[in-house]
């Protein structure tokens, strides 16, 4: 990866479909997911397709799948194959995982496994599609566990959600599971976990914000929605006590990069932090740079 040559790193984008055609979702939740974030162009892009379109664009792009089978039963796109992808196009996708956390102690051996074979440099949480508090000690601590210890960093998702929206009882999720609140203790829990809070948190934004700020290793990403609607509140943080610890997502395909970056360039976002949210920043804590 040339890091001097790429513009920015997207650190939230999905792997939608596997080799096969598979996807992680059932067709009534893409399909309102979809209706959801009024999704234009084509919303399940292949591996291959997704490395070509951020190479296009000279940015690189942290990738995952969602691995919620317990809660729904969808079998996931699989990590090793969202892994062999980002090896085989190492120029510009970064591998994450993700572990079902009710899949036990066979989950933390594969967390374990992906990490030592496969590269995989983070793992994904969506605590209200996958059904846990991140907090309770008797459901994902054994992957904390593995992910403090190879220091690779843990992802999740916070606040509302696209998936389930619309859908009569939103699909049987709840939002409940992902207040960043809950996070804050997993970061207690584990002082020298990397955490990164996905999304701006509605409606828990203060609180996202006060956990990044009181935790060292928690860190944010604006993934998910258009910098035109991000609070004042995060903006404002953004320009200030957490300039070096918020991070550019999209969450592509569902919002693309393109549309992102057109509306983060008219946000009041400061000269000297701008490089720091698209690039800096994610370099530093995946790894890219020396701290």
């Amino acid at each position: 990866m040339d890091l001097r040559n790429l513009v920015a790193i997207d650190v939230h984008t999905h792997a939608e479909v596997s080799s096969k055609g598979h996807s992680s979702l059932d067709d009534e939740l893409h399909d309102a997911s979809a209706a959801y974030f009024g999704v234009e162009g084509k919303r399940k892009p292949t591996l291959e397709e997704t490395a070509a379109y951020y190479r296009e664009r000279r940015m690189a792009a942290v990738i995952f799948t969602v691995d919620a089978e317990s809660a729904t039963g969808t079998e996931p796109v699989p990590n090793e194959e969202v892994a062999e992808a980002a090896a085989a196009n190492a120029d510009v996708l970064i591998p994450f995982a993700s572990i079902d956390p009710f899949r036990g102690k066979a989950g933390v051996r594969r967390a374990r496994r992906l990490v030592e074979e496969y590269g995989v440099k983070g793992f994904k949480f969506h605590p209200s599609i996958q059904g846990f508090f991140p907090n309770d000690r008797s459901v994902a601590y054994g992957l904390y566990e593995v992910i403090e210890e190879t220091g690779t960093i843990a992802l999740f998702h916070t606040g509302q959600t696209g998936i389930g929206a619309g859908v009569p009882g939103g699909g049987g999720i709840r939002l409940k599971y992902s207040n960043p609140l809950h996070v804050d203790d997993v970061a207690a829990d584990f002082p020298h976990l990397k955490i990164i809070l996905a999304h701006p948190s509605f409606p828990w934004q203060d609180e996202a914000l006060a956990v990044a700020t009181h935790k060292p290793g928690v860190h944010i990403d604006l993934s998910g929605w258009s910098p035109k609607y991000f609070p004042p509140q995060l903006v404002q943080y953004a320009n200030t006590l957490l300039k070096d610890k918020v991070l550019f997502g999209s969450d592509f395909p569902v919002l693309t990069p393109d549309r992102w970056l057109a509306d983060f360039d008219k946000l009041s976002i400061k000269d000297a932090v701008k490089p720091k949210i698209l690039k800096e920043n994610a370099a530093r804590l995946l790894g890219l740079t020396t701290p």
